[in-house]
């Protein structure tokens, strides 16, 4: 029996829903309610019976986070629908988006340019935003980031601790909303440092406050000035918030004979952005620019450039490069270690069948417990540290956990599910062996109740509380396909390593 396009694209359309609801842990009826549709609604759509539409199609994007699979599956299938119907292609529409209560703060819009003038940067943004959320928002978190010498971190941070960045020198600047009716924005310093600050754009000034509140929307626009002594030859852009288009503009002077390139950095790599850059001149000038829809979030869009005309700002090196260290990932993989994209960290690992499976069970603990003796040499786990079957490229249900004090025999889990957790959370920064580059901001319950398997199959049930409790459910997550970034606030981004600032300590309680 043969099927015709129309049908064979709502079958993708249903497999990939049942695909990302099945990676997010979700029933259907729990979908649906996130969705704000009627409990059986989802299993109509995934039977088959309802066909699926545009509103489902959004709502369904936003909820499971698919990263775009979920609407491109429905463009194809509405596209064949409206061919079918009209006899002619036709592009699906783009309403607005639909989001889910709560999610917080969109930027629909970013431009961001760099311009040379008169021996200093100054660097100008513009952010389009719209209050998703439930509550007003009073203030806007702008971070600043300057690095001389990129490729010699020992002579940018020496040049930087001689020659620091002064808000003095910055003359920032900003304002909220249109024309006449745009209003100055006081700020306020959250972050001093020599190479980076962070500032506090406040929705208020001396004649009084202008929060955005839920279902507004304002441009907001910021600028601040660098010394070209200070800084180096690259513009970064890093996706905090969720993000509908993405613009960033180099503005040179036409003698500096400027070559421009850009590149996109993610948790795994360095790629060059995937479509090029855009120049043109006017009036002596060299613009440059580059855009995108729908950046992923936490992703980080860079150019960089170098100057070969007369008279251009030279950026000689400050002295002989240290040796770069191995990227903290890449330590964990040559260990044995398995990397976040591989398809492994994304599946439910296999249960033991116990008593039977007793010694394969011991293998696998074993092997776990060695990779975890290996760790010692790498990094300082003062929080204590685990590791699951499947980070080592075993997928099976065995993880084990290292409390903070080194003088406890590390915790074995096998077989081992959540069935019971505090109403009480809190929210501490996790790193994850599998992607060690970055720190995340994770809720997670304060106490946990886990029933597991010992090795002659008994079964019993153990409760975890605070720094264990979290250890332990980061790494049942992990045994159930899941990664700490699943849980992550939608607002929350991932901080680099290099910028987390609780190495060596234990979790705050």
């Amino acid at each position: 029996m043969t099927t015709s396009p129309i049908e064979r694209a709502a079958d993708q359309f249903v497999t990939v829903l049942a695909q990302w609801r099945a990676e997010r842990g979700m029933t259907k009826k729990q979908l649906a309610a996130r969705m704000g549709f009627d409990p059986s609604y989802v299993s109509h759509v995934e039977g088959r019976r309802h066909k699926p539409t545009e509103d489902f199609a959004r709502r369904a994007e936003a909820v499971l986070g698919a990263g775009g699979a979920i609407w491109q599956r429905f463009q194809e299938y509405d596209e064949l629908r409206h061919a079918r119907n009209a006899g002619m292609h036709r592009e699906p529409p783009i309403p607005v988006q639909w989001l889910p209560p709560g999610t917080g703060l969109i930027v629909e819009r970013e431009v961001a340019e760099l311009a040379y003038t008169g021996g200093a940067y100054r660097c100008r943004v513009w952010r389009w935003l719209y209050n998703a959320g439930v509550e007003p928002v009073t203030r806007y978190l702008a971070k600043v980031a300057v690095d001389r010498y990129p490729h010699d971190p020992a002579g940018s941070n020496r040049h930087h601790r001689e020659n620091p960045l002064d808000f003095d020198e910055m003359d920032v600047r900003a304002f909220a909303g249109e024309g006449d009716a745009a209003e100055p924005m006081q700020w306020r310093v959250k972050l001093d440092r020599d190479a980076s600050k962070e500032i506090w754009l406040m929705f208020a000034n001396e004649r009084g406050q202008f929060p955005l509140y839920p279902g507004d929307r304002t441009i907001i626009e910021y600028a601040y000035t660098v010394d070209e002594k200070k800084w180096g030859q690259w513009f970064q852009r890093a996706v905090r918030l969720p993000t509908r288009s993405l613009t960033v503009r180099l503005d040179f002077p036409e003698s500096f004979e400027p070559q421009v390139w850009g590149v996109e950095a993610s948790l795994n790599a360095e790629v060059p952005v995937r479509t090029p850059l855009e120049r043109r001149t006017e009036g002596g000038r060299a613009i440059f620019e580059w855009s995108t829809d729908a950046p992923l979030l936490n992703a980080r869009y860079r150019l960089e450039w170098r100057y070969r005309g007369a008279g251009a700002p030279l950026y000689e090196e400050v002295g002989p490069p240290e040796p770069a260290l191995p990227r903290a990932s890449h330590r964990m993989r040559g260990i044995g270690i398995i990397q976040r994209g591989s398809d492994l960290l994304r599946q439910r690992a296999r249960h033991f069948q116990l008593p039977r499976e007793a010694s394969a069970a011991r293998n696998a603990v074993t092997q776990l417990l060695t990779s975890l003796g290996r760790l010692d040499d790498l990094h300082e786990f003062s929080k204590g540290v685990g590791l699951a079957a499947p980070q080592i490229g075993v997928p099976v249900a065995a993880a084990v956990v290292r409390p903070p004090e080194r003088d406890i025999d590390p915790v074995v889990l096998l077989n081992p599910r959540v069935v019971g957790e505090s109403t009480e959370c809190d929210e501490q920064y996790e790193g994850c062996l599998s992607f060690f580059d970055y720190r995340g901001l994770v809720p997670r319950s304060l106490r946990i109740d886990v029933e597991h398997a010992r090795f002659d199959g008994t079964r019993v049930v153990t409760t975890f509380e605070r720094g264990l409790a979290r250890l332990v459910s980061h790494e049942i997550d992990h045994l159930e396909g899941r990664l700490y970034v699943d849980r992550m606030q939608t607002d929350a981004s991932l901080l680099p390593v290099a910028e987390y600032q609780q190495t060596g300590r234990p979790w705050d309680y």
